[in-house]
């Protein structure tokens, strides 16, 4: 089975080509291949279909097992792959993600892509639709205890859940406990992202993740969408600004379409072709695929 490796600003992806849906027991397959001591490593294995609703469908499938709804670092990589390896021409790029169409618009350069600016949709404010317990409302700066702390968030929706926490320094946060405890919080009956933000003007910021169902990743995409969009709930941000990651920067801009944009690079890292057997072949290929 062919695959390739690609990142973007350190969110790094196994992506496999299964246009015949020739795949399955993708869940299994995914906490098998980016485990980072026994397979490839990587934060989610991606696989690339065909779609009845747009150019291609994108899933993604986190190394615990479960499947996300969005990912827009995942969304650079895959619009960097198609056209690079030549499954489209266009620069224009329809994608189907979760059952939700992203457009992918490339910047290309002699036949490489250099960035891509993914329509990350609208931002989703309900606290049910986000989703948050308790009565329906925007849950913007709201009290949470986790882990012996107290914390003020707000929670937003890119299409995959959010809890975003201002605090002073980014450096001084225990990710590794804080992380947890609020992704499994009772307040949130989906697990949610958890994004640490550290304000340095009102056009920039940088943050540090926990992804839900990955953990401390280098990059979140729909979490840089979900940190403007906080960052302007709270009066923190302006609706355009740079925000740094550990593994690189975005440009992130809430318009007045009231979509947001985000703006960033992808890289490819390396391909190969994994080493299979018939116990291999008969868990994770249909019938009939060779």
């Amino acid at each position: 089975m062919r695959f390739t490796k690609m990142h973007g600003l350190g969110n790094d992806f196994v992506i496999v080509e299964d246009f015949d849906l020739g795949l399955t027991n993708y869940a299994e397959l995914a906490m098998g291949l980016c485990n980072r001591n026994f397979g490839i490593g990587a934060d989610g294995l991606a696989l690339l279909q065909p779609s009845e609703q747009a150019a291609f469908r994108v899933r993604i499938f986190n190394p615990d097992g479960s499947e996300a709804e969005l990912c827009g670092n995942l969304l650079r990589c895959a619009g960097k792959y198609l056209y690079e390896k030549g499954h489209t021409g266009e620069t224009v790029i329809p994608v189907e993600m979760y059952d939700k169409i992203k457009v992918l618009r490339l910047a290309v350069t002699d036949g490489v892509v250099q960035s891509v600016e993914v329509d990350m949709g609208e931002p989703i404010l309900e606290s049910d639709l986000v989703p948050v317990a308790g009565k329906r409302r925007q849950a913007v700066n709201e009290e949470v205890t986790a882990s012996g702390e107290k914390f003020v968030m707000t929670a937003v929706s890119m299409g995959n859940p959010h809890c975003v926490i201002f605090v002073d320094e980014t450096a001084a946060v225990p990710l590794e406990t804080w992380g947890p405890a609020l992704e499994a919080h009772p307040d949130f009956p989906k697990k949610t992202n958890v994004e640490f933000v550290e304000v340095r003007s009102r056009d920039e910021a940088a943050f540090r993740v926990w992804e839900r169902g990955a953990g401390a990743t280098l990059a979140c995409g729909s979490g840089a969408c979900a940190v403007l969009v906080a960052g302007v709930l709270s009066d923190k941000l302006n609706r355009k600004a740079t925000l740094h990651l550990p593994g690189g920067s975005l440009e992130i801009e809430w318009r007045d379409d009231n979509h947001v944009y985000m703006t960033g690079p992808a890289a490819e890292v390396f391909r190969g072709e994994l080493v299979t057997d018939e116990q291999f072949k008969n868990k994770y290929l249909r019938k009939g695929r060779a």
